[in-house]
């Protein structure tokens, strides 16, 4: 197994909490943000192809995303791709862009992507006690060996806790943040 590196442990922390912030950015509030076309994918040219690599999404007004298909072959794929997706939107087409008015959101469906949003948050915390536990593995491992003393063990240890606290506390911050922008829009 590896030698412990504080910066590898970091890093993988990180990752999860910016796989974390994608998550969330994908989840719909009240207001038009291109990012919730991001997991749209469309069969294109024999072949399916995330919608950004086919058109170019805006969101020129505060409840409205506009997709402009930059190959007009490709506007019933596109349709197609947005409808397929799931994400409540009726594609209404104006020549080679799609314009996709945001409905507003029921009290429900503000609650199901609460809900949802503490999900990713839960999975991302998961990630980041798995990468403590990864480091704290590699020290047993490394003291084993001989390679680092008890002391050093325990300080690593202290130093992995912290980093951990951390980016659980990052996580909680983000999840809360969502909710409330999904709650009061």
């Amino acid at each position: 197994m590896a030698k412990y590196d504080k910066a590898d442990i970091e890093r993988r922390m990180k990752g999860a909490i910016e796989a974390l912030k994608g998550d969330l950015s994908g989840l719909r509030t009240g207001r038009a943000n291109t990012s919730l076309l991001d997991p749209v994918m469309v069969e294109v040219y024999g072949s399916m192809m995330p919608l950004n690599q086919v058109a170019t999404v805006s969101a020129p007004e505060p409840r409205m995303l506009s997709v402009q298909v930059w190959d007009k072959a490709n506007i019933t794929p596109v349709e197609k791709g947005i409808a397929r997706a799931n994400l409540g939107l009726n594609p209404m087409i104006d020549g080679q862009t799609l314009r996709l008015p945001l409905p507003d959101l029921t009290e429900e469906r503000r609650k199901d992507l609460a809900k949802l949003a503490g999900e990713y948050g839960e999975k991302a915390k998961i990630a980041i006690r798995n990468v403590r536990r990864d480091g704290m593995e590699t020290l047993k491992e490394d003291e084993k060996k001989k390679e680092i003393s008890e002391d050093d063990r325990k300080r690593s240890e202290d130093e992995v806790q912290k980093l951990t606290d951390k980016y659980v506390a990052d996580t909680d911050e983000a999840v809360a943040a969502k909710v409330k922008e999904i709650l009061t829009q």
